[in-house]
């Protein structure tokens, strides 16, 4: 029986054993390297499964990862990998490398894999940077592109927050969603994050008013409407069900996972349909995530939801069925999303808008925080975690975390 339409083979077979992270600063703010983030992200995450460097035979990572995991297993003394494996992109990643990690262990592959992310913008420059030719910043006198650019380029679109910002355009054209509806979202997540002490954005909070006063960024962006440009690193390690029950670390299963790619839908986001206009391109990874995992929306008790803008959060918040299509605006009126007594508690250490843009795998560190009872905005008795990847194109994924 397919996977997407019946029991899931993989269902709680594997889970999260150990989370690292190191220091998240604004860009800039690092005091090391790049690499040696992500070396500190990943002894601590080891640690903290209560293994050690010589356990670990496998590593997942963003395809985009410049600490490369060759150099990362030659310097940390890692044991004969078995394993390696790099997903394509960015924030789309972050809950792909967990999913390949499970499918690693449960098929024997390997014995216990990490996935790491490590984001030095202050040494390597921001990600999401209009680019033109490979290697090149910005674009220089006499420079030419090709394919899609040399269409977006002579209009002025040339970064992320733009592109992104049409979508949430045509959302409010449709639906009569709001800038304070995106705002609403801006301020759940910078109240999560005073609470956390790891933040970036800690002792900064967050009204609806400093969000309408805040400058435009791309039009109907303002400036908190956008993920933050970090330097830090984080890590996950996983292992089977059957080998957790040996740990001292509390362990976290992995209900279900998935991964997908919308009819359509591609690099250019330009040639989508239509109905992608207002979709994050999500729908058919949530119809194949909660067949996998055995329950619906819900059944969900908190949510870590990937924010590079706010106004996908709330076309994400639309494809994973808590609000029919359209109606994510209303949704999030009235603190649904607010901790403690929102219905849909969201990104509760303040996710990548208030505590550190790691492209979205820090959202599964606090999912697996969530489920062991050690959030700082801790959700009582939560039993089920969603956590979603960046927007589609490239692929997108995401996970269902669930108490052991």
């Amino acid at each position: 029986m397919s996977p997407s339409t019946g029991d899931w083979p993989l269902r709680d077979r594997t889970a999260i054993v150990g989370i690292g992270e190191t220091e998240y600063w604004k860009a800039g703010g690092a005091d090391r390297t790049e690499f040696e983030l992500a070396c500190e992200a990943v002894r601590r995450a080891v640690a903290d499964a209560g293994l050690t460097l010589a356990d670990v035979d496998g590593l997942s990572i963003y395809s985009g990862e410049r600490s490369d995991p060759s150099e990362l297993a030659q310097t940390l003394g890692l044991r004969d990998l078995r394993y390696v494996s790099l997903y394509p992109g960015g924030g789309n990643s972050a809950c792909a490398v967990v999913h390949h990690a499970a499918l690693a262990v449960a098929s024997g592959s390997a014995d216990v894999v990490v996935c790491y992310r490590s984001i030095c913008q202050g040494q390597f420059g921001r990600f999401g940077r209009a680019r033109v030719g490979a290697g090149t910043a910005r674009a220089e006198v006499g420079s030419t592109v090709g394919g899609r650019q040399a269409f977006s380029m002579p209009v002025g679109l040339m970064s992320a927050a733009q592109s992104y910002a049409l979508e949430a355009r045509r959302h409010m054209h449709e639906y009569g969603t709001t800038s304070e509806h995106f705002g609403m979202i801006s301020v759940a997540c910078y109240a999560n994050a005073q609470r956390n002490p790891r933040a970036v954005m800690h002792g900064r909070p967050l009204t609806l008013e400093d969000h309408q006063r805040a400058r435009m960024i791309a039009d109907p962006y303002r400036l908190f409407d956008c993920c933050q440009e970090s330097d830090g690193a984080c890590a996950v390690v996983v292992t089977t069900t059957e080998r957790a029950r040996d740990l001292a670390s509390t362990p976290v299963l992995i209900a279900g996972a998935a991964e997908g790619l919308a009819a359509g839908d591609g690099g250019d986001r330009f040639r989508r349909p239509r109905e992608l206009w207002t979709s994050a391109g999500l729908a058919g990874v949530a119809r194949d995530l909660y067949a996998r995992a055995g329950i619906g929306p819900a059944d969900i008790d908190v949510a870590q939801l990937y924010e590079n803008f706010t106004g996908q959060v709330l076309m994400t918040i639309e494809d994973f069925g808590f609000c029919a299509k359209g109606e994510g605006g209303p949704f999030v009126e009235g603190g649904t999303l607010e901790w403690p007594h929102g219905d849909l508690p969201i990104n509760t250490a303040g996710g990548n808008l208030a505590e550190g843009y790691i492209h979205g795998l820090s959202l599964v560190n606090e999912g697996v925080r969530q489920l062991r009872g050690t959030s700082t905005s801790q959700v009582d008795g939560a039993q089920h975690c969603l956590v979603v990847a960046g927007p589609s194109a490239p692929p997108s994924s995401a996970l269902i975390l669930r108490r052991s």
